[in-house]
């Protein structure tokens, strides 16, 4: 969705997502946990020189480095914590470990280094500030932001993954639809404001959007080099912009009054950003070059309709839909077009007698995949490709008996 002037210039989604699908922003959360204490701030709840070991005391490790006893909100911020690497690595920022207290355990991670002094990107300092918020305002981050921030902007879906004290994760888990995105970004380019009412001091957002923290001793290249301020990443452009996993953007560029919300699931994407600068062209708001392009689709598996192949255990014909059940899990897909289910967007074809292509996408997120089931004589070869994935393999075999 490209807005110019706070007005819609050009949107589309490709099917099975559609528009009202909300979609994991994985660190594009840490955007909105930003702004939220900028709101908190302009409120008096607290500073951004308020110490860490003030706010969250009964959390403290046994013995408190001087590190730790100078680290700042301002440095959880700006992911200039002290810390060497991240300090979600003494959780595995896993939801499902009730005996974790994730404070605690962040807290008891070793900071070397003096706070301010170096920038490493930290979803754990992004968790801090929301734990913050919530020990300073007795409500989760989501619902203390409703009134505030996500009802003025229209914002009614949105979720929040929470961790087993009922903290918003804060550093990702927020779910909202692309318009949603969109909203956000219009608000960042009016510096806060939205109607007559300035939901964020415009202070906070001109001092978010700055280059706060160098980049350069991560290594990182391209538009991850351009500086970080807080929970926002600078372009090289004159564009700002909140940046998530596999994709997911709300770019802020006031040089064009536009803003640009994406959804993605690409592993390489500097190369959306780069499509971004080098082809988006802007003439005059109005001038007649806008467009309002139509609802796409992604790739649908090309072959025949039916098969010989279609009563067994694995595929079986349901009407106009083809199920395919394996490992307990069963996918309802049709044929030139998207199955949508509560869950999952599944199509199939088969590309010869004996060949079924299925591709799928798991709503909601940028996770998909492509398989193939080729029969045989009392048995079934799969191999399944998964689009992207934060770590092990995305791609395997196996071998199946009817």
């Amino acid at each position: 969705m490209v807005l110019r002037g706070g007005e819609v210039a050009a949107e589309t989604w490709f099917a099975p997502y559609e528009p009202d699908q909300t979609q994991r922003m994985f660190s594009v959360s840490k955007a909105f946990t930003a702004m939220a204490i900028g709101i908190a701030v302009g409120e008096g709840l607290l500073t951004v020189d308020d110490r860490v070991i003030d706010l969250l005391p009964d959390k403290l490790p046994d013995v408190v480095s001087d590190n730790l006893a100078a680290m700042r909100i301002e440095h959880l911020l700006t992911m200039t914590t002290g810390h060497d690497k991240s300090s979600m690595d003494g959780i595995g920022m896993n939801l499902s470990r009730p005996e974790d207290d994730w404070v605690r355990a962040i807290l008891a991670e070793e900071a070397p280094l003096e706070p301010g002094s170096r920038f490493v990107y930290d979803t754990g300092a992004t968790y801090l500030l929301s734990a913050i918020l919530h020990r300073l305002t007795g409500q989760r981050m989501l619902d203390w932001l409703a009134p505030r921030l996500l009802e003025p902007l229209g914002i009614r879906t949105a979720t929040w993954e929470q961790d087993r004290a009922g903290i918003d994760v804060g550093g990702f888990g927020l779910a909202i639809t692309t318009e949603d995105m969109a909203s956000f970004g219009q608000l960042l380019l009016q510096r806060g404001r939205w109607g007559e009412a300035q939901l964020i001091p415009h202070e906070w957002v001109d001092r978010a959007s700055q280059a706060l923290a160098g980049i350069d001793p991560q290594g990182w290249e391209g538009d991850w080099a351009q500086g970080y301020g807080y929970q926002l990443w600078r372009c090289r452009t004159s564009a700002f912009r909140a940046d998530g996993a596999f994709g997911q953007f709300i770019i802020v560029w006031p040089e064009h009054n536009a803003v640009i919300a994406l959804t993605s699931a690409s592993s390489v994407t500097q190369e959306i950003l780069d499509l971004v600068w080098t082809t988006l062209r802007f003439g005059e708001p109005g001038d007649g070059g806008e467009t309002y392009a139509p609802q796409l689709s992604l790739p649908l598996p090309q072959g025949a309709a039916t098969s010989s192949h279609e009563d067994n255990a694995l595929v079986r014909r349901d009407g106009d839909l083809l199920e395919i059940t394996h490992r307990g899990v069963t996918l309802r897909a049709a044929h030139g077009r998207w199955f949508v289910d509560d869950t999952f967007g599944t199509a199939y074809a088969w590309e010869d007698d004996a060949t079924l292509r299925v591709a799928t996408h798991l709503l909601g997120t940028p996770f998909g995949w492509t398989g193939t089931a080729t029969f045989g004589d009392g048995s079934v070869e799969l191999a399944w490709t998964q689009n992207v994935t934060f770590s092990g393999e995305t791609s395997w075999t196996e071998s199946v008996l009817l």
